[in-house]
């Protein structure tokens, strides 16, 4: 596709657009989606320990990479919205009190100035990347998806270049980047507003010729259809992709950021051309909801990683500990981070169960018999 002026609507109204409201060679030469832990798993590694929930409280829109270095490494979105942080442990719980530093802060005019959110951090042909929103401080609901660059080997180290906006084929309200590899071929997901459509986001897909280039075309995956997915938002946003079983897996977030906020699911075939949408298939019901008994309530904007023990599949998510907010919720500071372990269906759909109460758990429906799906961000 490609943009003509007719393509760039007025900017629709900002209330209505929410968010409270993936090149070969170089580009694939590190691993980086979610593929599941490996059957083969060694034996003698540490059996994962028991969870603590919440795991970091105010932060949203979480991300947890395990790295080749055996640090788990978290960045997410801050209640002000005014900077990024990044946070490292050898352990998940340890995330919880690891010390905090801020990798990079808002501009104070101009572009990357306002409503910092969703941050992801990626490790892609040697080097580190940052995938986050921004809008200008001017404007500060023309939010667009930018990246940021450091070739040292140390996350908390070296320096953090913006190599600039990813350019997608209109100028509209676009958020939640993730960046993937599959058979070679590097691809970015991401949730925008189409012109001319009745929604406010919904999930797009381009492969890449850089980590901050797209090559084009980019395809709709999946737009705001059913009504969970309509619920003061019309929205579909935060794609995440896990590979298990010789098929993909994309989980996203559908709806108003309150307790109606959810995950949806779409699975295409592994050896599929992604970008042919006839190949993805979505879930008519979403798989991971607010839920009354253990007091947890808008789950959603998941990742993945894998427990200590290398076999077992871990699901990141935010979720506030009550239903009712008052006033708008992008105000409300009170989305965690959590974690917890699933399982696998016997069709080898994930099974993510329900979101945890709170506390000490190693609650999940864990299967590890067939082993974890693959991450490979």
């Amino acid at each position: 596709m490609s943009p003509t002026a007719d393509d760039t609507p007025r900017t629709p109204d900002r209330r209505l657009l929410l968010k409270g409201a993936l090149a070969a060679g170089a580009l694939a030469a590190t691993p980086t989606v979610a593929h599941a832990a490996a059957p083969g798993a060694p034996a003698g590694r540490p059996k994962a320990a028991p969870y603590v929930n919440p795991l970091v409280r105010n932060r949203a829109d979480p991300h947890i990479t395990r790295h080749t270095d055996g640090f788990y490494y978290f960045t997410a979105t801050v209640p002000e919205y005014d900077r990024i942080v990044l946070r490292r442990s050898r352990t998940l719980n340890g995330l919880g009190s690891a010390a905090e530093s801020v990798i990079w802060r808002a501009h104070p005019t101009g572009d990357m100035g306002a409503h910092i959110w969703a941050p992801e951090l990626h490790r892609i042909a040697g080097k580190w990347y940052v995938y986050f929103a921004a809008a200008p401080a001017e404007d500060v609901w023309a939010i667009r998806i930018w990246v940021l660059e450091n070739a040292h080997p140390d996350p908390f180290r070296g320096t953090w270049t913006e190599k600039g906006q990813v350019k997608t084929a209109w100028e509209t309200f676009s958020l939640d980047a993730t960046t993937f590899t599959h058979r070679g071929t590097r691809y970015l997901a991401w949730a925008q507003h189409e012109p001319g459509m009745d929604n406010n986001t919904a999930l797009w897909l381009s492969e890449m010729a850089d980590p901050w280039t797209l090559t084009g075309p980019q395809v709709r995956l999946s737009t705001p259809e059913y009504d969970w997915e309509r619920i003061g938002f019309k929205v579909n946003e935060g794609p995440y992709v896990i590979q298990r079983g010789g098929r993909i897996f994309m989980t996203y977030s559908a709806s108003a950021t309150d307790a109606h906020y959810c995950m949806g699911l779409l699975t295409a075939p592994g050896d599929s051309d992604l970008m042919d949408t006839a190949n993805w298939s979505k879930s008519p019901v979403p798989v991971f909801t607010s839920n009354d008994t253990t007091r947890q309530y808008g789950p959603g904007h998941s990742c993945f990683t894998v427990a200590e023990d290398g076999r077992t599949d871990v699901l990141v998510y935010h979720a506030r500990q009550y239903k009712e907010i008052d006033g708008d919720p992008l105000h409300d500071p009170n989305r965690h981070t959590r974690i917890q372990t699933f399982g696998w269906k016997p069709d080898g759909t994930p099974d993510f169960g329900v979101p945890v109460a709170d506390g000490a758990t190693t609650s999940g429906r864990v299967d590890v018999s067939a082993g974890a799906g693959v991450f490979r961000p």
